[in-house]
């Protein structure tokens, strides 16, 4: 077990924690045990959706840490940015379903990694959300000015990004920043909701193969031509056609009972 994040399965699901507390500020070594427990994730069969959250009562994430920026060059930085943005991606590309768990704060490059997630739900209460990056004197710079408008659209992104604006819960709910917004007594009773909404996406609830490629289809066609998007759908459809838990889906629809979905 890593010492920055935490990595843990259950019953499908894979629980990535940063553990940096108070505010699991990220910097290169917690980066790179992310990195390795993503692509861990990646491997496992026995993994259908991840889940990212933070250690602690208060912080989800409050991006990179400032001391360590403040004293790094500028080579270092660029790398360092170059490698948050590698890292994030994987998440972003991963053909499993990821979701982010924001048991508290999440700003700045927190807030970045939870963008690159497919679903955001977000604890209710003190709990703000936002870019204010601009307060340093410099841009979101790990993915935060692209996925935020690609979410959000041109105006509104570029409002919140400027004015350094942090929403608290429900308003980013309302604009669609996050999907769900929980109240829940404490962190651990947070994340005790959120994995067991995620096993709903997993065999045999779920056919998790069918959930990837719907990611897979939302992620990478968003980015196509609608020409491009429909070819990589009907390609994902017939990979989908050929697997048994289709098969087994077509059935129980027409036995008129409940699929047992395997994940294959």
């Amino acid at each position: 077990m890593g010492t920055l994040v935490n990595y843990r399965t259950e019953k499908g699901v894979a629980v990535l924690t940063l553990n940096d507390p108070p505010v699991n500020a990220y910097s290169h070594e917690m980066l790179k045990e992310l990195d390795g427990y993503i692509l861990e994730a990646r491997f496992d069969n026995d993994v259908h959706v991840l889940v990212l959250t933070g250690r602690g009562e208060k912080f989800f994430c409050a991006g990179a840490n400032i001391n360590m920026l403040r004293e790094a060059d500028s080579t270092f930085k660029y790398y360092f940015c170059l490698h948050a943005n590698e890292t994030i991606s994987r998440l972003e590309q991963t053909p499993k379903l990821v979701i982010a768990a924001l048991n508290g704060h999440a700003v700045g490059g927190g807030l970045e990694v939870a963008l690159a997630c497919d679903l955001r739900i977000a604890r209710t209460g003190e709990c703000q959300i936002g870019l204010p990056e601009i307060a340093l004197g410099v841009l979101p710079g790990t993915g935060g000015t692209q996925r935020l408008t690609r979410l959000l659209g041109k105006s509104r992104a570029m409002e919140m990004m400027i004015e350094g604006a942090k929403l608290n819960v429900e308003r980013a709910a309302e604009l669609g920043l996050v999907n769900k917004a929980w109240a829940a007594e404490s962190s651990d009773d947070f994340l005790r909701k959120v994995v067991d909404y995620a096993r709903g996406f997993c065999p045999p609830n779920s056919a998790s193969m069918a959930v990837g490629a719907i990611k897979r289809a939302v992620q990478s066609g968003a980015e196509m031509s609608l020409e491009q998007g429909l070819a990589f759908e009907r390609e994902l459809q017939a990979e989908l056609f050929a697997s048994a838990d289709a098969k087994e889906g077509l059935d129980a629809y027409l036995g008129k009972r409940k699929p047992q979905f395997k994940g294959a």
